[in-house]
């Protein structure tokens, strides 16, 4: 035969070999990564027996009571690893990728088999959306064969509660359905300017005075309006370990966030010594950039972030720790005499500098207890802030900072993430332009969500494995209700669900929106208040 001919034919079959593995589309978000479809159904029925090691009892119990839910169905549970027909059988497999798993309906039974715990309880998520999205009645379910695994490791949502507190009941929901979109980083701002929110045994001033506001700003930045109402919350340390562990139930992990050195005005209310003026002020009720700092040339202050970890660390146990470091106002630091002193003394050339030494002690320190340090990605010394005219912003860092640090980098050139990904850092790229859901739906739209991808245009194959995932903010300024914070979130946390998780190649947003359908009835059910928007 030909060449060319040959060539053809080859074409021709590889094409329909990978069209076959991508289609046919299932209503499940985020799409899976392989998807085959077999003929016939797998019936449940009273006699359905649901079997799987102890190792994996905890979902298979999440099986039972969903069919309970969802047919009327109360199957039995049995601790076995035999496969049986009429039955639902949970395993692992250490060779799957550990959030990876398998998911194979047949005619004569269901098995989940995850590379660990979490592979398995992601297979459940994608049985319980296929079962609530089948067009087939009688308790029966389309045959399948799903092999799937994420495409990046840290998929995140996260949740300001600085500006306001917004209750355990309403977090653990956000975790529920984070778990049915396969997330996987709950990552929690708790402290800022506009309010603290976590209770330190040591530093009891912290909620008794940083956790309250006389009032707040209301509208849009520099409105001059005000709620003229004050604001109060704050999380014992007994609700955090509940919702920590609610989380960890559902393969979430918990990142809490302690801003530092910048947006602690609502500590130093508490403790004025903390600040570089050692003066006292109220917790602002004007949202934004505020003037003063933590005294990072003060050791008693070191001791008291220090401190406070440690209180973090034994309620986190969550690897990474978020540091802040955005938006640090560097003219308090300029104008006090006792930190150009500290400067002058210890060879530190900028401001920027002096941050960043900073942070690298504390992120030793965070190293030195099992940890590892995340920041905004101002704590690498370039200037990013243009606007903020003040008279050092034009002189960058001359120091590096450490390589253990994961840089969150969500403003700036795309060169600067590019940059660190070839210098080593792990990354995860949150661009505010892209993933920030206080941003209105003009500005994020649906489609514009679903088409971000966390690797930067242009970085080398070498270095995507530096490229952890992406997160997606609500910060919280402008949405004081749990129902504005819900709108704002829902649906585009089910685009950047899919972003994290499906490979580009089977990515599609026709169907991505077919697949949303399904799951805003769920939401419309929970009294979840979306936004019925579909591009």
């Amino acid at each position: 035969m030909h060449f060319k001919k040959i060539c053809s034919l080859l074409f021709f079959f590889l094409s329909i070999t990978i069209s076959t593995a991508q289609e046919p589309f299932v209503q499940v978000i985020p799409q899976p990564n392989e998807v085959i479809k077999s003929e016939g159904f797998f019936n449940f029925k009273k006699t359905t027996k649901i079997m799987s090691s102890l190792e994996t009892k905890e979902t298979a119990l999440l099986v039972q009571h969903f069919l309970k839910k969802e047919f009327q169905l109360s199957l039995k549970y049995k601790n076995s690893k035999k496969k049986k027909k009429n039955s639902i059988l949970l395993s692992i497999d250490s060779n799957l990728e550990k959030e990876g798993y398998s998911l194979i309906i047949s005619t004569t039974n269901i098995k989940i088999i995850g590379g660990s715990k979490t592979g398995v309880f992601y297979g459940f998520q994608t049985l319980r959306q296929l079962i609530k999205n089948q067009k087939e009645s009688n308790n029966k379910i389309g045959c399948f064969t799903i092999n799937d695994q994420p495409r990046f490791s840290w998929r995140a949502y996260m949740l300001d509660e600085s500006r306001y507190f917004h209750g355990e009941e309403f977090v653990k929901l956000l975790l529920d359905q984070m778990a049915v979109l396969k997330m996987n980083v709950f990552h929690w701002h708790l402290t800022d300017d506009a309010g603290w929110r976590i209770e330190i045994k040591k530093y009891p001033k912290l909620t008794e005075i940083g956790s309250k506001r006389t009032d707040s700003e209301i509208g849009t930045w520099g409105s001059k309006k005000y709620s003229g109402k004050a604001h109060t919350g704050f999380y014992t340390q007994l609700q955090i370990k509940n919702i920590v562990a609610y989380a960890a139930k559902r393969h979430i992990t918990v990142v809490p966030e302690f801003e530092m050195p910048g947006h602690s005005s609502a500590a130093i209310a508490a403790y004025p010594w903390l600040g570089t003026e050692n003066k006292q002020i109220e917790v602002p009720i004007k949202f934004g950039r505020h003037y003063d700092n933590y005294d990072v040339t003060n050791p008693k202050v070191i001791t008291f972030i220090k401190d406070v970890l440690i209180e973090i660390f034994e309620l986190f146990p969550s690897k990474v720790i978020h540091i802040g470091g955005d938006e640090v106002g560097y003219k308090v630091w300029e104008k006090s005499v006792h930190v150009k002193e500290y400067m002058k003394k210890n060879n530190i050339e900028t401001l920027a500098d002096l941050q960043i030494k900073f942070t690298n002690d504390i992120s030793k320190f965070i190293e030195s207890k099992g940890r590892r340090m995340m920041g905004w990605n101002e704590i690498m010394g370039a200037n990013i802030h243009k606007g903020f005219k003040e008279k050092k912003d034009d002189k960058e860092a001359t120091s590096s900072l450490a390589k253990n640090v994961v840089v969150h980098f969500w403003k700036g050139d795309l060169k600067l993430a590019t940059k660190a990904a070839k210098q080593g850092y792990g990354i995860v790229n949150s661009l505010h332009s892209n993933t920030y859901l206080d941003y209105s739906y003009k500005d994020i739209s649906l489609q514009k969500a679903y088409d971000f991808d966390p690797i930067p245009k242009g970085l080398e194959q070498q270095y995507h494995k530096n490229i952890y995932g992406l997160g997606c903010q609500m910060w919280s300024e402008w949405t004081p209700t749990n129902d504005n914070i819900s709108y704002q979130t829902f649906p585009r946390i089910a685009a950047y669900a899919e972003v994290g998780w499906t490979n580009l190649r089977n990515k599609q947003f026709s169907e991505f929106i077919i697949g949303l359908d399904q799951m805003k009835k769920s939401w419309k059910l929970l009294g979840i208040n979306y936004a019925d928007i579909k591009k």
